[in-house]
């Protein structure tokens, strides 16, 4: 395996990869702009069910846990301690709890439990305990995301089925139907997507494909986005108290 030069213990970053999530980054925040757009009436959109959003979303979700699986092959390959790696995922897990505290302000009866952070901070547990499957992780994504596409109908066959609705469970994703929350990222099919991000890294990294993209991720056009995602989870947490402040402060002046 290729063996890039050492910042710090785990410390290594790719501009590329950084590019690519700062991508997923900018496109999240034009989706909840929209959103939010919709939430306060500016316009009248239907976002849990129009293809227009819903296709959007599954791309979103897919870039970012596709980078977030990338990152951990870096990571594993640059000999990040596992010290390092429990403090960003504690990082993660508590703005997974701001994230459950703040919905359940604004949407008290589709308050967010299991979204992206906690299915992430669950998931980044996961996939670094199975970084040494290599090419098995390929599969071992297939067969995740085909149990989550098929998951009414696996969710039929299995015992007790009522259980596997209720929030005590349905974070692993064998359910009938949606539950009723603001953003839902479980297990099924979601850890196959990083699965399939951490394949792709370990592929790429024995390749030495991305220090040949990095110099791209320098150029004054690509260099803001490396930039935001570096600052992937800040921006995440405040992107939205400060457009929904802003449509607020709009919206009173409206009216």
């Amino acid at each position: 395996m290729v063996t890039w030069p050492r910042l710090s213990a785990g410390a290594v970053r790719h501009g590329a990869l950084d590019a690519l999530r700062g991508t997923a980054v900018l496109w999240m925040t034009c989706f909840h702009f929209a959103f939010d757009l919709s939430h306060f009436g500016f316009i009248h959109e239907n976002f849990y069910v129009d293809p227009l959003w819903t296709v959007q979303r599954t791309c979103i979700l897919s870039l970012f846990l596709l980078c977030a699986g990338f990152g951990q092959a870096v990571a594993v390959d640059a000999g990040q301690t596992w010290s390092r790696f429990w403090r960003r995922w504690l990082q993660i897990a508590a703005c997974a709890v701001v994230v459950s505290l703040g919905s359940a302000l604004m949407f008290p009866n589709s308050w967010i439990y299991f979204g992206v952070l906690h299915g992430m901070a669950v998931m980044l547990l996961v996939c670094r305990a199975t970084a040494s499957w290599g090419r098995w992780l390929w599969p071992a994504g297939v067969v995740l995301v085909v149990l989550g596409m098929y998951a009414p109908q696996v969710h039929a066959w299995l015992p007790f089925v009522d259980a596997w609705d209720h929030k005590t469970l349905n974070w692993l994703g064998m359910i009938s139907h949606k539950p009723i929350t603001e953003d839902y990222v479980p297990i099924l099919p979601w850890l196959g997507v990083m699965w399939w991000g951490m394949a792709a890294g370990q592929w790429a990294l024995a390749r030495g494909w991305l220090r040949r993209l990095d110099p791209i991720a320098q150029t004054v056009a690509v260099a803001p986005l490396s930039w935001l995602g570096r600052w992937s989870l800040s921006w995440y947490m405040l992107h939205q108290p400060i457009l929904i402040g802003l449509l607020t402060v709009v919206g009173l002046m409206r009216s």
